[in-house]
């Protein structure tokens, strides 16, 4: 299998506490210092510890030059729909979601043109073609589970159905995460179209847990045994398995078939009337730097977005070896977006979700 990608923190409040004081202060209160660039994200990118790509990018951000990251983080469509509703009190400067919802916020007029420093050597298939946006992490969706308390990975779909997992099997919400709409995509591809993959689903919910906003909420569940089996995507996961020793990634196949996935890469924009586009447009380009995307792999666990950039670190070698043997398949994700809302309602209405 050939692989097309091998994919800092000064921002000192939290995600809850950033979200309230946002909210609490009001009409232009994200505008209240020039020197601050505020970063609605989705989760994966900041470390369980302060050890992600965004702690160390962040931090070297603001030491070069001087400009604050507020950033809050969630679901890839909380974002969106945070975003959109603060559109005539624009709050955010940078959006980074994976797909579809780059795309559907695009889609909401929620993204200006913007072509950060570097992304000339982005590959075309990852960033927008109008300059609205561009990736900056490439990632691949997969799965996790405990190594501890199962003696080998599970392989197939149709293993998940069996009694053994019951209440310990949870994947995160379509239609608000975007690893839990990847959940939704993966199985109409294995099944081969909505209805097959609806139906599995459906079957799938004698044993799920339930709802879940967030997918990185999921690998520590898994890690502590309270799960088995999650959702998650190769770079959180294997960022996450660095100080969770019992979590292992797998790749679900159809019984008799290969094991599959797909790119889903973080993907970041300029925010349309950003409060602080000018410090947006200067993190967007730090993001894209070399120096930047060389830590992708050995500190975030991902695939670096730039072409020019081949990691050689161990993290990279390791990453190689997880995707071998894995088909990568290219979902239309212009055709997505446009449909889903038709395939979130056919889910909700499968699993009574």
């Amino acid at each position: 299998m050939s692989l097309p990608h091998l994919k800092p923190l000064a921002a000192t409040l939290g995600a809850l506490a950033l979200a309230g004081s946002l909210t609490a202060c009001g009409g232009g209160s994200a505008a209240s210092d020039a020197d601050v660039v505020t970063v609605y994200s989705a989760d994966g990118l900041k470390g369980e510890s302060g050890d992600g790509w965004y702690d160390r990018l962040f931090a070297d951000f603001e030491k070069e030059t001087g400009i604050e990251v507020r950033y809050v983080e969630g679901g890839s469509g909380e974002m969106v729909q945070r975003a959109a509703r603060e559109k005539n009190n624009t709050q955010a400067d940078v959006l980074v979601t994976l797909p579809p919802f780059i795309q559907q916020a695009d889609g909401k007029g929620l993204l200006q043109k913007y072509a950060p420093a570097g992304a000339d050597q982005v590959n075309g298939a990852d960033k927008a073609a109008d300059g609205t946006w561009t990736s900056v992490v490439n990632n691949y969706f997969g799965f996790v589970y405990n190594k501890k308390e199962l003696k080998q990975a599970p392989t197939t779909w149709e293993e998940l159905l069996d009694g053994a997992y019951k209440g310990k099997v949870q994947y995160s919400t379509p239609g608000i995460a975007g690893d839990g709409t990847a959940v939704v995509i993966k199985a109409m591809h294995d099944f081969g179209g909505e209805k097959p993959a609806m139906e599995y689903l459906g079957k799938l919910q004698a044993n799920n847990v339930g709802p879940s906003a967030s997918t990185g909420k999921l690998g520590p569940k898994v890690d502590k045994g309270e799960l088995h089996v999650a959702n998650g995507d190769v770079q959180m996961s294997y960022a996450q398995s660095r100080t969770m020793p019992n979590l292992g990634l797998w790749f679900p196949a159809r019984e008799g078939g290969r094991p599959t996935t797909f790119a889903l890469p973080y993907a970041a924009g300029l925010v349309s009337g950003a409060p602080h586009t000018e410090n947006g447009k200067k993190l967007l380009d730090f993001m894209l730097t070399p120096e930047a995307q060389r830590q992708v792999s050995e500190i975030g666990g991902g695939f670096s977005a730039r072409q020019d950039v081949k990691a050689t670190d161990e993290t990279a070698i390791a990453l190689t070896r997880i995707m071998d043997g894995v088909e990568i398949f290219e979902p239309d994700w212009n055709d997505i977006d446009t449909r889903l809302s038709r395939y979130v309602d056919a889910w909700k209405s499968a699993t009574g979700g």
